[in-house]
């Protein structure tokens, strides 16, 4: 009883707001979780017999040899151009980020072209005299491969904030006694940056496992390709139900390992380091060395993909270009235009609202944005799909039974439901950025604020908003790029009447016009470059504030 009294003095507004936004963030989840208890379709059999072991098998075999490149080129690029003076060092700095800029599927599409029979090496062998060489990249080393050189600036980032602003101090009293810098790095600095290079990891890992488009064109069996099977080929909605269960079983146990492994361990530095790392001079074929370790990652992630497309796009332009290739560039604009914009203002609700709100059990519901990013697109196209489909059969049924008027489907199949399943898939994008710079604000201004008898809401607006807007760009530019690229997802959701980008260039490489899915991969990929170079602009603002 006393409980309830408490309860109700305490419930506001902002409560109930709070909950409906977890209820409607959490839907795919709770779907997935309740659906399992239904039991599987007639083929679960079939493939626990056949296939599974392939799929379990080849998506270890993948966060494994990702794991291995990306960390590889992530750390060893980002202490590189921290630490030592190279040529055209500021441009690689941020070159090293354009790779995210190209999405997996499109960077697979390049390679396959690339080494194909035919294709622009065996033509460059042949004009220098070289005949027979022959590789084939379209198996899973192949995608490994493709997987790691288009994820590591995941790492980079990560490593590279760590190593700028945190070893300095560390570096110096380092030196003081003695040690050297290799052994300085490996029992000093790379234990600090830990936290960031394992935080990067786990984005890296997700998107792996998040992978439909370069997967399935190589023709590696995995759990994201399982689901795609079962949803589509043999038409049974609880069989793909189940291996998704199983993927996102893996992915929080990945979560949850890193986590037991760091245990009690705390790698935080206090405090920022007020001063930068300072550059060593080397030799000049030490410097070269380092350069070309630069550069491998460099060219292997985006110069290459780059230059294959430029390649197709010049030879197919005549036959790609249309006003239906305008209209469907327009759609993707336009989608991933609003999808940023709702994102990040749900992402402002849902770090606000708990906090305006007075019970405390309520105070960490927030956390719940961060859980869509860590779940494939697939899983949660799968999620959004069944509720709604169930809701539009209840409005028919409600309407025929009421008014006896009949209706079709109201939401399922429309725009709603995509930028609905965008909204949870990305939230966490948003949500980070926003959550960093807001905790920096610090509650002495806005307790000053509600002491001089000013809402939450007038408080919001005069005082947190002005000093969020850098942290509201940087979130919308990282949707905006995310929803240009997404595939999974938006072959499951997307309406019949609307299609995007990165949808046509599946479609082509798919019906193998793939020198046709070049012009559209181009302007996904120029969709991405400027934001991420702006992007890198706005970090490199914040972290010397």
């Amino acid at each position: 009883m006393k409980y309830l009294k408490h309860f109700r003095r305490n419930i506001n507004k902002w409560s109930i707001f709070t909950v409906v936004l977890v209820l409607l963030i959490g839907i795919p989840i709770i779907t997935i979780f309740l659906k399992i208890f239904l039991g599987p379709g007639e083929s679960w059999l079939h493939i626990i017999e056949n296939v599974l072991l392939d799929y379990t098998l080849n998506s270890i075999f993948l966060i494994f040899g990702c794991t291995v490149i990306t960390v590889l080129f992530g750390v060893s690029s980002a202490w590189i151009v921290s630490r030592y003076t190279i040529p055209f060092q500021k441009q690689l700095e941020w070159m090293l980020i354009l790779p995210l800029a190209i999405p997996s599927y499109i960077t697979a599409y390049a390679y396959a072209g690339f080494f194909d029979y035919g294709g622009t090496l065996e033509l460059m062998l042949k004009a220098i005299g070289i005949i027979g060489v022959k590789f084939n990249i379209t198996n899973i080393f192949g995608l490994i491969f493709i997987l790691g050189v288009s994820l590591f600036p995941y790492v980079y980032v990560s490593a590279r904030s760590v190593f700028l602003y945190q070893s300095a101090r560390l570096i110096e009293a380092s030196k003081m006694l003695g040690v050297g810098e290799q052994k300085t790095f490996f029992k000093i600095v790379l234990p600090i940056a830990r936290p960031g290079i394992v935080g990067g990891l786990l984005l890296v890992l997700m998107e792996v496992l998040n992978d439909y488009g370069a997967a399935q064109y190589y023709g590696v069996s995995t759990f994201t390709t399982g689901i795609f099977r079962s949803w589509f080929a043999l038409e049974e909605p609880a069989t793909a139900i189940y291996l998704s269960a199983i993927l996102l079983i893996v992915v929080f146990a990945i979560i949850g390992i890193e986590r037991w492994q760091r245990g009690s361990k705390n790698y935080a530095i206090a405090n920022k380091s007020d001063i930068e790392l300072s550059k060593i001079e080397v030799s000049k074929k030490r410097r070269f060395v380092l350069f070309l370790i630069v550069c491998i990652p460099v060219i292997s992630g985006f110069l290459l993909p780059l230059f294959q497309l430029v390649y197709w796009s010049v030879l197919t332009a005549s036959n790609v270009v249309s006003i239906a290739f305008f209209k469907i560039a327009f759609q993707s604009f336009g989608v991933a235009f609003l999808t940023a914009f709702l994102t990040v203002f749900l992402a402002l609700l849902i770090l606000y609202f708990p906090k305006w709100n007075r019970l405390q059990w309520l105070r960490k519901s927030s956390r719940i944005a961060i859980l869509g990013y860590a779940i494939p697109g697939a899983i949660i196209a799968i999620g959004v799909m069944i509720p709604t489909l169930q809701f539009d059969k209840w409005m028919i049924s409600f309407f025929k039974n009421n008014f006896e008027i009949a209706i079709g489907l109201i939401i399922n199949g429309t725009i709603i439901v995509l930028i609905y399943a965008y909204i949870i898939r990305f939230l966490a994008v948003a949500f980070n950025p926003i959550e960093a710079a807001q905790s920096k604000i610090g509650k002495t201004l806005i307790e000053s604020s509600n002491l001089l008898g000013r809402t939450n809401l007038i408080t919001f607006v005069k005082i947190d908003f002005p000093l969020l807007k850098t942290a509201l760009l940087s979130a919308f530019i990282l949707v905006f790029v995310d929803v240009m690229k997404e595939l999974p997802l938006t072959l499951i959701l997307k309406p019949y009447n609307i299609n995007t980008l990165a949808v046509k260039a599946y479609e082509y490489a798919s019906d193998e016009l793939i020198m046709e899915a070049a012009l559209p991969s181009l302007c996904i990929i120029l969709t991405g470059v400027l934001p991420i170079i702006l992007l890198n602009k706005l970090i490199l603002n914040g972290n010397k504030k």
